[in-house]
């Protein structure tokens, strides 16, 4: 017991920082600065990094054999999960959040919409005609978790409406990437695999239907889901999302039900304090216990993917796909019409389409500012809008394949975008913050 009371005050910054959201975005940042060091040493060396990334792995079960590269067992495989997580944050925003309500979604859809549009029409205005043209939806993307934990580092003085905006705003953004997704970067069907993908999603669907709250019968679905959604030729990222929208949202039990256990409870746990027979971690363990029942299966798996999605599939991907040779022929690939479409698109067309659209949706009387926010802190938001970091490289492999000499040109400049648009995006809220009302 001596020796736990003595780890206990090193271990705890630990477990804080694995609790904070901005850690995770952190850790994302790092892996990626460290596989574009290590990139550029091994080219230095006339080495190749990470070689590691092109070797196969190959699994057999009976009859069933999947051979992918590790850099698709990441992007294809492990990259569901984090679909899957967004789907959670999507469902949760629509059926209780932002967007619970059309008054509610009317400025940050409007938003997303303008924030999507505009830098496509910028970036085909730079592609239009060339091998390039089809990377039209990289610069449509957001990062969610970047742009958040940006916002995250104003600390208080951020007003509670411009978190809300911000994250329905990037949910809506993600929903969109969805679409684009599924619906333009399919490039063949096979039909049969479609319908047991869509027989499985239907029976995911009967299970919520029939109030079936335990995820152990949602998840091995789940797998097989991603199997014939990978099969069919519609990339996995839509399985998680499917999933998603299969799980239950609704309480495990009902909320007065809820209430009334929870008073029982501590009026048990106050009378035992009274006579002085009560253990602190006994009382804490009860208590977590009945958050766990009273919590949807939904916001339980949501909580539970956080950790492994933020702390190992997100950095794990941008480690694999971030290990880019900066050359001067890369450089000079930033003023190719792929660069310029990419960092115009994410750097002046989602700040001129968030801001622009959002001002029109107002001016029609169609929505309302959030209380406490200004029309300044709204177009900061718009340039915090062209972080594209995981989506955009993500889309990127999709658009323009991932052995493609364009793939490193297109990668780079979502870097350069995005760093440019984190710095210039808190620099301009930090000063609407401070400044006088």
């Amino acid at each position: 017991m001596a020796i736990v009371r003595f780890m206990r005050p090193l271990v705890r910054p630990f477990a804080q920082f694995f609790h904070l959201k901005a850690a995770s975005c952190l850790l994302l940042l790092a892996s990626a600065v460290l596989a574009l060091v290590l990139a550029n040493i091994s080219w230095g060396l006339g080495l190749h990094f990470p070689a590691v990334w092109h070797q196969h792995l190959r699994i057999t079960v009976h009859q069933l054999v999947l051979d992918h590269s590790l850099l698709d067992w990441i992007n294809d495989g492990l990259m569901t999960l984090f679909f899957l997580m967004v789907g959670l944050e999507i469902k949760r925003e629509v059926l209780g959040g932002g967007l619970a309500t059309l008054h509610q979604a009317a400025l940050p859809l409007a938003g997303a919409l303008g924030g999507m549009v505009v830098p496509a029409l910028l970036f085909i205005f730079f592609n239009h005609g060339t091998p390039t043209a089809n990377g039209w939806g990289i610069p449509m993307a957001t990062d969610i978790a970047f742009a958040l934990a940006v916002l995250q580092l104003l600390g208080p003085r951020v007003p509670l409406g411009l978190k809300v905006f911000l994250t329905a705003l990037a949910v809506v953004d993600d929903m969109g990437a969805m679409v684009i997704i599924a619906g333009f970067y399919t490039k063949k069907l096979y039909l049969s695999y479609l319908y047991l993908a869509i027989g499985t999603w239907a029976l995911l669907l009967a299970f919520n239907y029939l109030r079936v709250s335990s995820l152990w019968a949602y998840l091995p679905l789940g797998v097989l889901l991603t199997y014939f959604m990978l099969e069919s030729g519609i990339h996995t990222t839509l399985a998680g999302v499917l999933l998603a929208v299969a799980i239950p949202f609704r309480d495990a039990c009902p909320r007065p039900e809820m209430l009334e256990r929870l008073h029982r409870q501590l009026g048990r746990l106050q009378d035992r304090t009274q006579h002085k027979s009560a253990d602190p971690h006994g009382i804490g363990a009860e208590l977590e216990a009945l958050g766990r029942r009273s919590s949807s299966p939904a916001q339980r798996l949501e909580s539970q993917l956080y950790v492994v999605v933020g702390f190992v599939v997100i950095p794990l991907f941008a480690f694999a796909n971030s290990s880019l040779v900066i050359a001067p022929a890369a450089v000079r690939g930033l003023l190719s019409p792929l660069g310029l479409g990419i960092v115009v698109g994410l750097l002046v067309g989602k700040p001129l389409g968030v801001g622009a659209v959002c001002w029109l949706t107002v001016r029609l009387g169609w929505a309302k500012l959030p209380p406490g926010v200004s029309w300044p802190q709204i177009w900061a938001v718009g340039v915090l809008a062209g972080i594209g970091f995981t989506m955009s490289i993500f889309i990127t492999l999709l658009a323009l394949g991932p052995h493609s000499p364009d793939t490193d040109t297109a990668k780079l400049a979502v870097l350069v975008a995005s760093v440019c648009a984190s710095g210039l995006g808190y620099a301009l809220l930090r000063r609407t913050l401070t400044a006088p009302a």
